[in-house]
């Protein structure tokens, strides 16, 4: 009897990719699974979602690079210009068809929607906890397809287990997948599945809630201009009441020791195990901690070895200071100059330079401990954050102020406001929102697409490119131009994203991104 294999393999990548090629799902393969045999249990279920969840948690380092050096947050970083020549193309614009975290990021979101479909085309939910895990899919297929359609605007849809004829699927229309992920949110929603948290202060629940399907479903109507029904996702939210703004040192939210606290949407969950520590395998830590080897003395209680990747630049620091003022007390846990560092205990070496700009990423630095192994690759026990409820009042704010509900936008605001311990304002204003946005959930992925759908990119990131910045051990910067005039910064092309070159070669029918 022929079986399908349910493993993520090399053949299940050449579907995720959406090619044309053999379908060798249907050779004859030995200790593997067969659906005929397979998800009948709530465990088997539960696996096959693990397995989605795992390859999300996966994501990690090519998202959160990607994302945070599309942005003018970042600075590519590192010690040389050339460390890393794809990173510097990202922050620079200067990358084509080809980038390699263009690429593995594409791949990565049609591996969980390749896991999902498989998911909900064989679990038969017969009990309550497979329709969960239905419900869960639903959701995780959801952000997918929300993270492609914000940074592609157009890629095809693949909304069940394709059959080798239909590997080479077009371009989908964008209304189809504000369509697709609508459904599919709505649908989780509700079938009353989800799991809740008990309370703001349960700190035990790690999968998809309902809560965050509503936030995820409020920040697609806010991407498609549908305010008033943005407005409702965000209250439902807002009114659960499991939710809250973290109220200890700013700092530390994202820290290990606060893992999934109250003010955690969604989280991927690691779990240490010293038998297995390479589960856990990221280099992401790595590559954003602070560029050790530049360092005669590194304070006690941050990570001891880093590449120095994602700097910030001194326009996001000057943009705190225009709010808060130096002494800022969200800006001084969430950046700290060269002089601060050094007075800290980190050192330079005399000599030394490294690409920088005077300022260092401190609200997510690294500590001591968080790495158990070493080596090539890296074993990081903090987990992932995908979203804050800083976020869902920022939206909410937005969404309100669109809608005509100024009070209700003003309360919103002020409540990451006074956390921020900044005076209130009135009358807000979406410049208002964009601003506090920014300094809130700056290195948090949110505001490359955000300044897309505004249309502000052009402004702050048209320039990206036009020089490098580099800091000597006594604290100076030069700049130095590498790009030719006009190869670089954000332009009318960039709006989306370049379908992988791969991809483009594999699929006849799908039409690359005007420009590209």
């Amino acid at each position: 009897m022929k079986t399908k294999s349910i493993i993520f393999s090399t053949i299940a990548i050449c579907v995720l990719f959406l090619c044309s090629c053999e379908d060798k799902l249907d050779i004859q393969e030995h200790g593997v699974l067969s659906y005929d045999t397979y998800y009948k249990t709530d465990a088997d279920a539960e696996s096959a979602l693990t397995s989605v969840y795992s390859t999300m948690r996966g994501m990690e380092y090519n998202y959160k690079l990607l994302l945070n050096l599309l942005s003018d947050d970042y600075w590519a970083g590192g010690g040389s210009r050339t460390d890393n020549a794809d990173l510097s193309g990202v922050n620079e614009f200067t990358f084509d068809s080809n980038q390699d975290f263009i690429e593995s990021c594409f791949k990565s979101f049609y591996q969980i929607i390749y896991g999902t479909n498989v998911a909900l085309g064989h679990i038969k939910g017969d009990t309550d906890y497979q329709k969960q895990m239905l419900a869960e899919a639903r959701v995780l297929r959801a952000w997918s397809y929300f993270e492609l359609t914000t940074l592609w605007g157009n890629p095809p849809i693949v909304d069940h287990e394709l059959s080798s004829s239909e590997y080479s699927q077009p371009n989908g229309s964008t209304e189809a997948l504000w369509s697709l992920i609508e459904q599919d949110l709505a649908t989780a929603i509700e079938s009353g599945y989800l799991t809740e948290k008990s309370s703001k202060e349960d700190n035990t629940n790690y999968r998809v809630t309902k809560q965050f399907a509503q936030a995820l479903l409020g920040k697609s109507y806010v991407w498609e201009k549908k305010w008033d029904k943005a407005v409702e996702q965000f209250d439902n939210v807002i009114n659960s009441g499991k939710y809250g703004l973290y109220e200890g040192e700013y700092d530390n939210i994202l820290s290990y020791d606060n893992k999934n606290n109250c003010e955690s949407m969604f989280e991927s969950n690691r779990i240490f195990d010293s038998s297995n520590v390479f589960d856990n395998f990221t280099m992401y830590a790595l590559m954003v901690g602070i560029r050790t080897d530049r360092f005669a003395s590194i304070e006690s209680g941050l990570y001891s070895t880093g590449w120095g990747f994602c700097a910030p630049r001194k326009s996001l620091y000057e943009s705190f200071v225009s709010e808060e003022g130096t002494n800022g007390y969200r800006l001084n846990l969430s950046i700290k100059t060269f002089e601060q560092m050094k007075d800290r205990g980190n050192v330079m070496i005399s000599g030394k330079t490294m690409i920088n700009e005077g300022y260092f990423a401190w609200k997510t630095r690294i500590r001591s401990g968080e790495i158990p192994a070493e080596g090539y690759g890296y074993a990081d026990i903090n987990n992932v954050r995908w979203m804050r409820y800083s976020e869902v009042l920022l939206l909410a704010a937005e969404a309100n102020l669109e809608a005509g509900n100024q009070s209700k936008a003003d309360k919103y605001l002020n409540e990451v406001r006074t956390r921020a311990k900044l005076v209130s304002k009135s009358n807000v204003t979406l410049d208002d929102i964009i601003s506090e946005k920014r300094l809130e959930l700056c290195f948090e992925c949110v505001r490359y697409q955000d300044l897309v759908r505004w249309g502000l990119a052009s402004k702050y990131l048209g320039n990206q490119g036009e020089n490098c910045p580099t800091i000597d051990s006594n604290g100076n910067v030069t700049y130095q131009s590498y790009n030719t005039e006009g190869k670089y910064g954000y332009k009318d092309r960039n709006a989306l994203l370049p379908y992988p070159a791969t991809e483009i070669e594999l699929n006849n029918n799908i039409v690359q991104n005007p420009g590209w």
